[in-house]
């Protein structure tokens, strides 16, 4: 295999249940990053009950698929109650968060802005 690999941290040509890849840990957000560019941002996360990420922007467009549990999503002041099998897309430049209500695991893709550098 070609050793300049696009995704990471996940053994190839196996099936997996994602769920499983990332473990729950007491007090604690526990994460497996995929990838990670310029472009590209795919994260597999684990948090423990009342854990969170605190109101941020992102610069690009986040979506979260809720593999397990139960997390409250706050998009630009809207909060909504998100649970396994569902989706929900964060814009670019707005603040948002994440609190789990209950142990919750995530599959995070943020997809940024191409960058293009103009020569004069």
């Amino acid at each position: 295999m070609d050793k300049s690999v696009l995704i990471k941290n996940i053994t190839f040509s196996e099936p997996h249940n994602l769920a499983e890849l990332v473990e729950y840990e007491e007090g604690r957000v526990v994460s497996r990053t995929f990838a990670q560019n310029s472009s590209l941002s795919l994260t597999l996360f684990a948090f423990d009950k009342g854990e969170g990420v605190s109101t941020h922007t992102a610069p690009g467009d986040a979506m979260v698929q809720v593999l397990d549990g139960e997390a409250t999503v706050n998009v630009d002041g809207k909060e909504m109650t998100v649970c396994a099998g569902q989706v929900v897309v964060m814009p670019a430049d707005i603040p948002h968060s994440v609190t789990a209500d209950k142990q919750f695991k995530m599959l995070l893709t943020v997809v940024k802005r191409s960058i293009n550098i103009k020569s004069k």
